[in-house]
């Protein structure tokens, strides 16, 4: 190689936040760096599976060597530790964009869960987050990636020491592997022992033994025959009763780039009109990107081994938590994966797999009721999703939903605890939607039902307030909103205790004033069921939307046409029945009833109406109580 045969290299600086992680990392998450050699081997090992794939219409690419392998070169004398493998390889464009960006890891996410997370145990971030190549920044002062796209004739070489900046340059091809990507790492001082035997090998054994590609070892640059660490065999193909609980969470952090632990596995194989194996994970965490915008899966689709794309839609997208792989034996290797995609035998693997994992999640929350509530507390809000979108699915879904509710004692309630708690006349399963549980709990609306022991859903996720608007109903009993139209409860009778005051003649004197006063404001003014201590709340007429998903709409600037609320009195309050007794000062009146109306709103969490005149009506009265 001379300098008239390969031309100047290029240098590139970090994206902002990329130059940020790799700091962040190096200084901060030190506790796990075995996990490196991890993300560089499943990196390795996807290169493998896409050469196999394009190898399916190219048979040519392959060459004189068809077998896929990863090959770890480890030099103690040179303090380097080398990955290579054999597989699709990258152009010097590609390396630019994949190796100069994090465009799929969800960089600032990442980065606002690292400084929050910084001075806590750091040890689940890596996994937790996948950043991938770059994790080889926590044990090299170097990189080097050397990489020739198959079936092209040059190669390239992407080289930075993390602190910033990038090169990339054209390399000879005969520098180069014949197709694939070498990555050399030049270990730091205190990084040594990853260029020892040992240590590789029981790295590898213990996180990435079940790659579906061959790993061997060779020492420096020996002549000695390469020694098989892994051997290639893809674990959905071996028996149940031959994998350990160790292999599957091995095997669950190396496909999901994840540091915890599976919290439910799923392996099966499914014979019949369609053949295909199955292995999914429940992680026991969240995933960072769980609520990204997309809510794309991530089940890897692969046909007869053969890695197909991790962009088919095997799962509804409610279940986009779920980490895992489907292996057909029936769709044809020769179809292009936007076909796959509209393929029928795709849309039976895909029915039967979501079904199989709503049943399985079933027969948890029957068996082991405390390790599902541990699956639905992080992944609850995502199901939920479901049931506005999956019609089919729709009971099984609400047999899974839990709820914290008004006599749960913050425990999860599923529905058919709800049915076995309902009161003599009670029509409906209540709830009450919000952002925040503890707020919810403490809405005056829900006072009438507890001085009945009336049980009340809370539902503090967004989508709760998205999918109580599909008329649903559990059992024969509708789902009906606590702040929306009449709450029908005089035909429950009180609990022990508690009482209900008839309405006086002076408190009905005041409804009927405010009714007049309040004409432009609200729909209506009337006696309240549901109040028993708070002198007055609004809800949402009978037909028009709930108050929560209005205020979430319009926050979203998708403010709906403004429906006027109604104002409920509750006619036994004491205050109530004075404000019925002043007389005279007409002006006063209509101050106080305005002033009950944004009390009202202001305990929703809405402002009032008009916080100038409110302003002015509250400085008006209180300047007359002073004289």
């Amino acid at each position: 190689m001379t300098t008239d045969t390969v031309a100047a290299p290029e240098t590139h600086a970090f994206e902002a936040d990329v130059s940020k992680l790799l700091h962040m990392m190096v200084h901060s998450v030190y506790s796990d760096r075995d996990v490196f050699l991890r993300e560089l081997i499943s990196n390795a090992a996807d290169a493998c599976e896409k050469m196999r794939y394009e190898a399916i219409s190219s048979p040519a690419l392959l060459g004189d060597d068809p077998q896929s392998r990863i090959t770890l070169t480890l030099d103690k004398d040179a303090g380097t530790l080398v990955v290579e493998d054999n597989g699709i390889g990258m152009t010097a464009a590609d390396m630019a964009e994949t190796l100069g960006t994090i465009a799929r890891s969800g960089t600032k996410a990442f980065m606002e869960n690292l400084v929050a997370e910084k001075n806590g145990d750091g040890h689940q971030l890596i996994g937790q987050f996948g950043v991938g190549f770059y994790s080889a920044f926590m044990v090299a002062r170097k990189v080097e990636v050397v990489s020739r796209r198959a079936g092209e004739p040059g190669a390239a070489i992407w080289s930075s020491d993390g602190l910033g900046t990038y090169t990339v340059a054209p390399l000879d091809a005969a520098a180069a592997p014949a197709r694939g990507t070498r990555v050399t790492l030049h270990l730091l001082d205190d990084a040594k022992a990853y260029a020892e035997r040992y240590t590789v090998e029981r790295i590898v054994r213990a996180q990435s033994g079940h790659v579906p590609v061959p790993i061997v070892l060779r020492e420096g640059a020996s002549d000695e025959e390469p020694h098989q660490v892994a051997d290639g065999v893809a674990l959905w193909t071996k028996a149940k009763s031959d994998i350990s609980d160790d292999d599957y969470a091995d095997f669950y952090r190396s496909l999901a780039g994840q540091f915890d632990k599976p919290a439910l596995t799923l392996h099966y194989r499914a014979e019949g009109r369609h053949e295909y194996s199955v292995l999914t994970f429940i992680p026991e965490s969240r995933p960072f990107d769980l609520f990204d915008a997309d809510r794309s899966g991530r089940i890897k689709l692969y046909v007869r081994r053969v890695f197909i794309t991790d962009e088919a839609e095997i799962l509804p997208r409610y279940l986009r938590f779920v980490r895992g792989l489907v292996d057909s034996a029936d769709l044809p290797l020769n179809m292009s994966r936007e076909m796959i995609q509209d393929s029928p035998v795709l849309s039976a693997i895909q029915k039967g797999v979501s079904n199989r994992i709503l049943a399985e999640l079933d027969k948890l929350a029957t068996s082991e009721p405390e390790r599902y509530a541990a699956i639905w507390e992080n992944f609850g809000a995502v199901i939920k999703e479901g049931l506005y979108e999956d019609f089919e699915r729709r009971e099984a879904l609400l047999g899974l939903a839990r709820f914290k509710s008004t006599t749960s004692d913050g425990m999860w309630r599923s529905l058919n605890d709800y049915l076995g708690s309902l009161k003599e006349n009670q029509t409906a399963i209540y709830y009450a939607t919000g952002n925040d549980l503890d707020r919810i709990a403490q809405s005056p609306q829900l006072e009438g039902f507890k001085a009945r022991g009336i049980e009340v859903l809370l539902l503090p996720d967004q989508v709760d307030s998205f999918w109580t608007t599909m008329g649903l109903d559990y059992e024969g009993k509708p789902f009906k909103s606590v702040t929306q139209g009449t709450a029908d409860l005089s035909l429950i009778p009180l609990t022990e205790g508690s009482s209900s005051k008839e309405p006086s003649e002076e408190a009905n004197r005041f409804i009927a004033f405010a009714r007049e006063a309040l004409a432009d404001q609200v729909s209506e003014v009337r006696v309240s069921d549901r109040l028993t201590s708070s002198a007055v709340c609004i809800v949402a007429p009978e037909n028009a939307m709930d108050l929560q998903l209005k205020k979430m709409l319009a926050s979203a600037g998708r403010a709906p046409e403004r429906a006027k609320p109604v104002l409920e009195v509750n006619a036994g309050h004491a205050l109530i029945a004075r404000l019925g007794q002043a007389d005279g000062d007409l002006e006063a009146r209509r101050d106080l009833a305005f002033l009950l109306l944004d009390e009202a709103l202001i305990a929703e969490g809405e402002p009032p109406a008009d916080p100038r005149a409110f302003a002015e009506r509250l400085e008006r009265l209180m300047t007359k109580a002073l004289r």
